[in-house]
């Protein structure tokens, strides 16, 4: 072979060692995501799933698992049957359509064993060895045992089936073809099973298996790459959410959640109702406060705060800067001013004081000192003026007061001059907003 190569024409030589070097890497990505099915294979633990019926214990476990991914936010279009999919998932490469996940044998999981169930949780796999969009979470998946897997596919197996085929994805091409998924999961996945921290208690070890797991908190609060990549499974390190145009605040400094300074009851509280005395969820969190965490058990939610504080506490925080006075201009600061008195003054206070209720609780939140005024990227401030928020109805907190939307009363002067006022007064330190910065925002979220 040597011989042979010395022989061939420069030129020659180098086409027959790129071909070569591109079959080693295609047969290497053939392998890393088929290759377990090329070897031995583990015993069929699904033979079993099958031949033996769940349990209650084991259906309600798959119940309230369910619940903690909140597995129907997905899967369930507006108005339609809940989790029968076809719920259309924008993606910045085009739109991806949940699967339908009712026992249905042509269009559901009627047909699936807790093998195959398992293969999609655990390496985003369907049972004919079709790799799945990676849309759904399977490197957050992946962390979950057996066990709770099998538990999930158990209740599943008890809704009522729908048919409901799923929808073709209209991702970009080359995107969602097969080699594209491959080339991409060698690149980005590898399944992450769940070990425990020995140097931890079982109440951490329980809140990092939530949060890196079926809570899957890194799909949001963690940044993605160019490819749509983001972070390991325990990275809460806060990323623009992409399409949906939120920032997901990092969760690991203090500045900007409070995670390490606050009491762990608040934390809790925030997690169950949406609402403490120092912060409110809103947007994507509000949804998941509302569909999800208001219905785990205090035990899991104390985990989980366990968990997230110890994260930011043993974080380095970087010094405080001292920051600049924004040097605003007279015409800015006036329109600032005049926008606030006339829509924010009544319920927010002069001096940005916020409102409480008669009983305590905080119905308009402080402005003055508040983290979420204060992030250097300011798209959350703008998406609440333009389009309103309210934070998640929950049981702990059944009446939320909300702010209307002002998409249709303010231009982005005006919106850049209030988001600026808020940030610069009442001892508030950040940075100007300017109208480009809103007009940007504005065009992102109404594509």
């Amino acid at each position: 072979m040597n011989n042979a190569l010395r022989k061939m024409h420069p030129v020659q030589r180098l086409g027959w060692v790129t071909l070569t070097s591109l079959l080693v890497l295609a047969l290497g990505v053939v392998w890393d995501n088929w290759g377990d099915l090329l070897g031995p294979q583990p015993p069929n633990t699904a033979l079993t799933a099958l031949t033996a019926p769940a349990t209650e214990a084991q259906i309600e476990q798959g119940r309230y698992l369910a619940l903690a991914g909140n597995c129907m936010a997905c899967h369930t279009t507006r108005g339609g049957t809940p989790f029968a999919g076809g719920r259309r998932i924008d993606t910045p490469f085009g739109g991806v359509y949940s699967s339908n996940l009712t026992p249905d044998p042509e269009t559901g999981l009627g047909r699936w064993t807790a093998q195959d169930f398992w293969q999609a949780m655990h390496r985003g796999r369907s049972p004919n060895g079709r790799l799945l969009a990676p849309a759904f979470p399977y490197n957050h998946t992946s962390v979950i045992t057996r066990q709770d897997s099998d538990a999930i596919l158990a209740w599943l197996k008890t809704l009522p089936p729908v048919v409901q085929a799923q929808p073709a994805h209209t991702l970009v091409w080359p995107v969602g073809t097969q080699p594209a998924l491959a080339v991409w999961r060698s690149l980005f996945f590898e399944p992450s099973p769940f070990q425990a921290d020995k140097t931890q208690t079982a109440e951490w070890n329980r809140g990092a298996y939530l949060v890196q797991g079926l809570g899957h908190c890194a799909a949001c609060h963690s940044p993605r790459n160019a490819l749509g990549a983001s972070g390991a499974v325990s990275d809460l390190s806060g990323g623009l959410m992409p399409v949906a145009n939120w920032y997901a605040p990092d969760l690991t400094r203090d500045a900007e959640t409070g995670m390490a300074s606050t009491p762990l009851p608040e934390i809790v509280r925030l997690l169950r109702t949406g609402a403490s005395n120092t912060a409110q969820t809103s947007g994507p969190m509000g949804e998941v406060v509302q569909h999800s965490l208001q219905h785990l058990k205090d035990t899991d939610l104390q985990a989980m705060a366990v968990y997230l504080q110890s994260r930011a506490q043993s974080t380095p925080q970087p010094s405080p800067a001292k920051a600049q006075p924004a040097r605003i201009s007279l015409q800015v600061a006036t329109l600032g001013g005049k926008v606030y008195e006339n829509q924010c003054l009544q319920c927010h206070g002069e001096q940005g004081e916020g409102m409480k209720t008669a009983s305590g609780e905080v119905a308009y939140p402080a402005l003055a000192g508040n983290r979420a005024v204060l992030l250097n990227d300011p798209t959350n401030l703008v998406q609440l003026v333009l389009y309103g928020g309210y934070g998640p109805a929950t049981q702990g907190h059944p009446r939320p007061f909300g702010m209307p939307p002002a998409v249709l009363e303010l231009d982005d002067r005006d919106i850049a001059a209030v988001l600026t006022h808020l940030r610069t007064r009442w001892g508030n330190q950040a940075s100007e907003v300017t109208p480009l910065q809103v007009n940007r925002i504005r065009a992102a979220t109404d594509q």
